[in-house]
């Protein structure tokens, strides 16, 4: 249920508005034990998603760091990898 939970710091591109949306659904998805929220939820459960979207937002506006960035092509291709040998 977690898998669009990524690390979205310190990317070049940095992360898009959809990653962190995507991320804030998941998290809540998590939280919430649920992939679709009943008709009587489905307001706090967008409105919970909105706000865990707008702290990431604000999180990754806020970070610093002096490492350089990383690229997104190449760490693709390493969980790849890794996900290549896990299921070999």
């Amino acid at each position: 249920m977690c898998r669009n939970i990524r690390t979205l710091h310190n990317f070049e591109p940095p992360a898009t508005t959809d990653e962190v949306h995507a991320a804030a659904l998941q998290y809540v998805r998590k939280v919430a034990g649920t992939t679709k929220p009943s008709q009587a939820n489905v307001a706090a459960f967008d409105e919970a998603v909105e706000a865990v979207a707008a702290a990431t937002q604000h999180l990754l506006d806020h970070l610093v760091t002096s490492a350089a960035p990383k690229d997104r092509e190449v760490e693709a291709a390493k969980a790849k990898a890794r996900s290549a040998a896990r299921y070999a």
